[in-house]
């Protein structure tokens, strides 16, 4: 007999590390022919954020995305920006970013207002010219930048950002994060009750990342949080036998497989963070924070038996059954 059930799971979770300093720096300049080059500590292992970095800086300066080249991880160019963990380098190297990509447009609208003779106020950089109260002026950024250029006038950017925090005293009590990110997940399951087997259906995943810098690759990391998530749920357990690994085989520490991955509804949900860059935060870590609590309330609901460790095998399944 197979029985279904539908799980709530939910989650807070602090972005950056936990009440203590954590800052990113970043360094931008302009080559000649307009093309900008953004010096980052940020290590993108997979996640995307160079590339979210080279939007956030091609917004700044009213550049496309194909002017900006990102030079991550090289320590020997590139300033410190903090590890690539608890979802942090969007929200806090993407401000670095913004701060360095500002202050270099802050040095070229100076020198476009003292060639037009108008207050820089009245300036901006947009599809790679200097407008003017919503209207393109005749100068163009190649042509600003080789003014900058035969003045011995340099064009670079600096930026640093560390989140306002407060560690926590003795009582636990302090501001240790900056800003928080969101996420409810419901799941829905099959569970076969004569084999044990945990089949999940469904999963939609809603999740407040702040603004959604690149929207595909948000839906991406939910996507991939959820897989995570089920095998988390369902499959993955480290046996120690006195001391030793007991399954450190793939044939035997079992991992969710492209058939293993239901369909998958991801939510965002764009409330924007003030501190954040455009308003964004993080979403890394939490796309996998409530997959695991889903299913297994999903289980429970299926069953009426709930678990309390994981993952949710389908010896344990059985066993529950027949002791209840």
């Amino acid at each position: 007999m197979k029985k279904r059930g539908v799980g709530v799971g939910c989650m807070w979770y602090g972005i950056g590390n936990t009440g203590a300093p954590n800052p990113a720096g970043a360094f931008l300049d302009f080559v000649e022919d307009g093309t900008v080059i953004v010096l980052t500590g940020c290590a993108d292992i997979g996640q995307g954020s160079s590339t979210v970095l080279a939007q956030i800086a091609a917004e700044e300066l009213g550049v496309s995305l194909e002017d900006v080249l990102v030079v991550a991880g090289d320590t020997g160019v590139s300033p410190d920006a903090g590890a690539t963990s608890a979802s942090r380098q969007t929200y806090i190297s993407g401000n670095a970013v913004r701060l360095a990509a500002r202050q270099a447009r802050e040095v070229l609208l100076q020198e476009a207002a003292a060639w037009l003779e108008v207050p820089a106020e009245e300036l901006s950089l947009a599809g790679g010219r200097v407008w003017r109260g919503g209207a393109p002026t005749g100068i163009a950024l190649k042509e600003l930048l080789s003014r900058c250029r035969a003045k011995g006038q340099l064009t670079l950017g600096s930026g640093w950002f560390n989140p306002p925090t407060t560690a926590t005293d003795e009582d636990g009590q302090g501001v240790p994060y900056a800003t928080y990110s969101f996420a409810t997940q419901v799941a829905e399951v099959e569970v076969d009750t004569e084999t044990g087997r945990v089949n999940v259906l469904r999963l939609v995943a809603a999740h407040d990342v702040g603004r959604a810098i690149n929207p595909q690759a948000v839906e991406g990391q939910i996507e991939g949080g959820c897989v995570m998530g089920i095998g988390y749920a369902l499959l993955e357990e480290v046996k120690v036998e006195e001391g030793q690994i007991a399954n450190p085989r793939y044939a035997e520490y079992l991992l969710p497989l492209s058939l293993d991955v239901p369909e998958i509804y991801p939510i965002i949900v764009e409330e924007p963070e003030p501190t954040g860059p455009f308003g964004a935060k993080g979403v890394g870590e939490p796309a996998l924070i409530p997959t695991a609590a889903a299913i297994a309330n999903a289980v429970a609901d299926a069953l009426g038996v709930r678990f309390y460790d994981l993952p949710i095998t389908p010896e344990k399944v059985v066993a529950a059954i027949q002791e209840g």
